[in-house]
């Protein structure tokens, strides 16, 4: 099943083996992954390869992200910080199902201290396979999307 979606893919240390079991599982989907790093469970500083993952999402070379820490939220933090991303941290395939449909997240951030490999499969699945739903969603979207314009 070839998607030929683009995804691009980082962690930081704490996240390291997860991010190397996603690159495997996405690859085995057809996914075409983009990985920013790091290349080892050495310490390295988490905003440096959430940054890269957001640019590559804002700038339309990927059409998702996935960023790994230990608890999620520094990579969610970084990966909002870049304009046209919207991160949340999800745990859950049902917390996926509503970043996509509700808030139509672009990245996906995930807690490796929180969530097994095959947990994270499914809430992965999930999160690149759920569609937006428009509606009052889309004018709350479109609302955020106008808070990245404030200076």
């Amino acid at each position: 099943m070839a998607h030929k979606l683009t995804i691009a893919l980082a962690a930081d240390h704490g996240g390291f083996a997860l991010k190397e079991h996603l690159k495997v599982f996405l690859d085995r989907r057809g996914y075409a992954v983009m990985d920013f790093g790091p290349d080892s469970e050495e310490p390295c500083d988490y905003p440096l390869f959430g940054a890269k993952v957001a640019d590559a999402v804002s700038r339309k070379k990927a059409r998702f992200g996935i960023v790994i820490c230990k608890t999620g939220f520094g990579m969610a933090i970084t990966a909002n910080k870049i304009a046209g991303v919207r991160s949340a941290v999800c745990d859950t395939p049902e917390e996926a199902r509503s970043a996509r449909r509700h808030n139509d997240c672009n990245v996906i951030s995930l807690a490796a201290v929180r969530i097994t490999p095959r947990v994270a499969e499914e809430t992965v699945r999930v999160f690149l396979t759920e569609k937006a739903e428009g509606g009052r969603h889309r004018r709350r979207v479109l609302q955020i999307k106008r808070l990245e314009k404030r200076k």
